[in-house]
């Protein structure tokens, strides 16, 4: 039976929203309008009583991957640049999250006391308990590993029900891009396995095999849609599900 609009199927989530979708139709940085529609949502989910924890990338500002080559840094240095570039954007996130009365804590992997608590996780669980929502920043505070990666682990380690990924205009997994081809086929559900062979490009092959790992269910949607994020939550949503191929989880569809 599907459950009522308002009631919530979820008890903690971990929430991933790539730097890219904070750019808007910019090419860097942060589109305020888009930032705020992102800030906006958090805060309607929030109100429903879900434990919300988030990992926001940095690729609007800096990717090491891709950067390291273009600037002449080996990978390292320049993978510690964009866990900063995460920082940032968890600080600008945390400060308009705020702003609309929400109650939320930042917590970094790297040591910035000044701006941001140490990630234990612990004191993490600590604040989803008491209801703040809480940001993850500075990656996993490791050189080679992605934000998918910090989303696959911090998920695990806080023992979220599901990891819900933010694409910017895009509502689910396709065989291809949609944005330039209009006979891509869309997946309402796949098995970790299926996301590994088939390459999928949902989130890289670390995060979805320690995903694979840990049972963590994976619904991939538009956060663009801004009514998504709550139909999810309460169990009604038309994105893509990556589970176990038999999981009896809330996140089958």
């Amino acid at each position: 039976m599907t459950p009522p609009a308002s009631t919530p199927i979820y008890k903690r989530i971990l929430l991933k929203i790539s730097g890219e979708a904070l750019m808007g139709g910019q090419g860097f940085g942060i589109d305020p309008v888009i930032l705020d529609t992102v800030a906006g949502n958090i805060a309607k989910a929030a109100e429903l009583g879900v434990q919300i924890a988030i990992v926001v990338g940095g690729g609007n500002i800096f990717r090491g991957v891709q950067n390291s080559s273009k600037l002449g840094l080996d990978r390292a240095a320049a993978d510690y640049v964009g866990m900063l570039a995460t920082v940032m954007n968890a600080l600008v996130l945390q400060g308009i999250l705020k702003k609309k009365g929400v109650d939320c804590r930042m917590m970094s992997a790297m040591d910035i006391n000044r701006v941001a608590e140490p990630y234990i996780r612990l004191r993490a669980v600590r604040h989803l308990e008491k209801g703040r929502v809480v940001i993850f920043g500075g990656g996993t505070g490791n050189p080679f590993f992605s934000t998918d990666t910090t989303s696959a682990l911090r998920a695990a380690e806080i023992t979220a029900d599901c990891i819900l990924m933010a694409k910017n205009g895009v509502d689910g997994v396709y065989d291809k891009d949609p944005k330039q081809h209009a006979d891509a086929k869309k997946y309402s559900t796949l098995t970790y396995d299926d996301v590994l062979v088939k390459d999928l490009k949902v989130m890289d092959q670390t995060a979805i095999s320690l995903c694979k790992d840990t049972g963590l269910p994976i619904i991939v949607f538009d956060f663009n849609d801004t009514q998504a994020l709550g139909a999810i939550l309460c169990g009604q949503h038309n994105g893509t599900v990556i589970c176990h191929a038999k999981a009896k989880t809330p996140c089958a569809v």
